[in-house]
């Protein structure tokens, strides 16, 4: 548990699951178009996998 806590403080962790509520958020509310909310999420996301799978064979 607290290697998982450790884990979610991690700033680009953090980053991630605020603009994922963010805009979850506007999308439920309409200020924000279905299809834009895939675009931005998907980019959001593909970033963070992808900067973690760097790190990850970076450091093994």
């Amino acid at each position: 548990m607290k290697q998982l806590f450790q884990c979610l403080m991690q700033v680009q962790n953090v980053v991630t699951l605020i603009l994922t509520i963010a805009f979850l958020h506007l999308a439920i509310t309409g200020k924000v178009a279905a299809d834009q909310f895939l675009t931005i999420f998907s980019v959001v996301i593909a970033f963070y996998y992808g900067s973690q799978s760097q790190k990850n064979a970076s450091g093994s």
